[in-house]
């Protein structure tokens, strides 16, 4: 593939993406590397207005001098020098994206990178996430489509000297590039790309509420729930399975969907309807109250009930409560 092939896939990537506006500004995170050193030429061939910045972490003493020395030089690099014994490789990569936040920036990740992460991802966590094409901090990743292998080569086309980090070979990405990927290979001769396509799959659900989730669908009982933490919980009533939050204390005012609910009473919670619910002191079910209001099921289930332990003191709208205040602000 000729340079300006390659060019041409970066460039298909960056729109199919809206990862830069067109002729926009883009600042290059850059290592001295084939990647990087691709990243920062190629975007500018293609008419971005590209700057680059280097962060000199000063792990490998003349060495990081001199990659600081090349991207100035060569790259025409702001040099930020950022010390780093004694940080993790994700706290080195935090502190690098918190410089300039303001300003647009890419990385040269490629898709080998990817092939890497999702790689230890899945064996350190069983996740299969990749490499975000845009962060949600703005940086965005151009090669991304790209092999490292076509990096160098573009280099190499392009005339174009590049930096080699002699500790690539302690890291865990150098372990899996070095030892773990050539094994695979040989297991299969697109170990790689296949591992790739995993990247682009829709992410799952941990594995907890996964669990959670088809426990419940599989119960026998006719209705259940099951909390799936951060607030949620998941319920079934026969076929239909919902989300609804958590109870939540009514000992200060409360925002439900378009409810606010406020209460000087103690000990008192806002939850959703449960089937079988019924008024506290009463016979009546909370259903046959939805009923003969008219409540479409659709919002029954979302509809707030201000409880006192299990039991049913008031339903906003339907069946008030002396000190307990309901307003819903869609119809103020």
């Amino acid at each position: 593939m000729s340079a300006a092939d390659l060019r041409l896939r970066v460039e298909a990537h960056v729109r199919r993406h809206g990862l830069i506006d067109p002729g926009g500004e883009i600042l290059c995170l850059v290592s001295g590397g084939a990647d990087s050193t691709c990243l920062w030429h190629a975007l500018g061939a293609l008419g971005y207005r590209v700057a680059a910045l280097h962060v000199d972490h000063g792990l490998r003493g003349a060495e990081s001098e001199e990659d600081a020395r090349f991207c100035r030089e060569r790259l025409g690099a702001e040099v930020v020098s950022a010390p780093g014994p004694g940080r993790s490789e994700a706290a080195l990569r935090d502190l690098r994206y918190s410089i300039a936040p303001d300003r647009l920036r890419a990385t040269g990740h490629t898709a080998s990178d990817q092939v890497e992460t999702v790689l230890q991802r899945l064996v350190s966590g069983g996740s299969t996430r990749g490499i975000e094409v845009r962060r949600r901090d703005g940086v965005v990743r151009p090669l991304l489509t790209l092999w490292r292998e076509e990096t160098e080569a573009y280099c190499r086309a392009e005339d174009l000297p590049f930096r080699v980090d002699s500790s690539n070979a302690q890291t865990q990405r150098g372990l899996i590039r070095a030892e773990i990927l050539p094994l695979l290979r040989r297991l299969h001769p697109a170990a790689e790309r296949n591992l790739l396509a995993l990247a682009a799959e829709r992410p799952r659900l941990p594995r907890r509420t996964e669990r959670a989730l088809l426990g419940l669908i599989a119960s026998p009982a006719g209705s259940a729930r099951v909390d799936l933490g951060s607030g949620l919980l998941a319920a079934r009533e026969y076929d239909d399975v919902w989300l609804e939050r958590s109870p939540v204390s009514l000992a200060q005012p409360v925002r439900w969907g378009p409810w606010l609910l406020a209460s000087s009473l103690p000990g008192l919670r806002v939850r959703t309807w449960r089937a079988g619910d019924r008024l506290a002191g009463r016979r009546r079910k909370v259903q046959d109250v939805f009923v003969d209001a008219k409540v479409p099921r659709s919002e029954r289930e979302l509809w707030p009930l201000v409880v006192r332990g299990d039991e049913v003191v008031a339903i906003p709208g339907l069946v008030e409560l002396d000190g307990v205040t309901a307003r819903r602000e869609d119809e103020a």
